[in-house]
């Protein structure tokens, strides 16, 4: 990978990590399924009038869009209004790998490694942890990790739409595919949060939206899903898989580290065990029982 690819690589990643204080931040000034259903009319205007709709048949367009977009985002929203610390959210909202693992077990008869059978055991020991030291030091709701968890399975589902889609004859590109799945949710979006929170409350956040709010949205739509999605789907497809998907794992690091910064979130000694159970699970369920290869082969020079 070149130096500058790289560095987009990382400004997505750092990005992504910072997304979910931004949502926190979002949330002080509107409730959670309003501000997720603006989030996407404005990925989806004026985007989609410059966008190619994608030839994909329209069951799985709404499936992707009910599961990845409507439903992990509901969740995810609902449980950082409820007091999930967002650096919490962003480490076990991971748990979409494991999700989408076992998914694939059901839907395509894939088969389970010795690697991934061990990344998901440290993985739910993690969270196990990580809600035991959440609960009795922080007195965070189990409610705020049973909706992150929802959100993962949600964004779990959407991954297996995906790969019915990118499994097509002609498989759409990737901003083609998120924009226009992004009408999808903003309907079932606005009626919750018109059933939940009410007429009143809808017209006094659009009334009294402030400048936070405006900017939570625009860095939500436009830098962490066009353009952070629009690069991604650039380097994945000029570069094999497994150079870009594992940066990933950096994401939580980023989104617990700036909520530690600009939130004065912090863990406690059992969260933080919680917090290297999960991420060695997710690290085994990338790379294996072994070192990766230029790990290796920077030790055996440095011999």
């Amino acid at each position: 990978m070149t130096k500058k690819d790289g560095l987009l690589a990382l400004m997505v990643v750092v990005v992504w990590g910072l997304n979910f204080v931004v949502i926190k931040v979002g949330l002080h000034g509107m409730p959670p399924l309003l501000l997720a259903g603006l989030r996407f009319l404005l990925v989806a205007f004026p985007a989609l009038l410059f966008v190619r709709r994608p030839n994909v048949p329209f069951r799985l367009l709404a499936g992707y869009g009910l599961t990845i977009s409507f439903g992990q985002f509901a969740f995810l929203f609902t449980a950082i209004k409820f007091g999930m610390p967002a650096g919490l959210a962003s480490l076990v909202l991971q748990a979409q790998a494991f999700f989408t693992i076992l998914l694939g077990t059901i839907f395509f008869n894939e088969r389970l490694s010795v690697k991934q059978l061990v990344g998901i055991t440290l993985a739910v020991l993690g969270i196990l942890v990580l809600i035991e030291g959440s609960l009795t030091g922080e007195n965070i709701a189990l409610s705020g990790f049973m909706l992150t968890l929802a959100a993962a399975f949600s964004w779990g589902c959407g991954n297996i739409f995906n790969k019915k889609i990118m499994q097509l004859s002609q498989p759409p590109a990737i901003m083609s595919l998120v924009v226009w799945s992004a009408l999808i949710p903003v309907i079932p979006f606005l009626l919750g949060s018109l059933a939940f929170d009410g007429p009143q409350v809808i017209m006094l956040s659009l009334q009294h939206i402030d400048l936070t709010t405006i900017l939570s949205l625009a860095y939500l739509a436009f830098l962490a899903t066009i353009v952070g999605y629009g690069i991604w789907g650039s380097l994945l497809g000029r570069y094999e898989t497994w150079r870009i998907a594992p940066l990933s794992l950096l994401v939580p690091v980023f989104g617990m580290g700036s909520a530690a910064l600009l939130l004065g979130e912090h863990l406690s000694l059992l969260q933080l065990a919680g917090a290297v159970l999960i991420m060695l699970g997710l690290y085994i369920n990338v790379f294996g029982l072994r070192l990766p290869q230029g790990v290796r082969r920077a030790r055996s020079t440095s011999l």
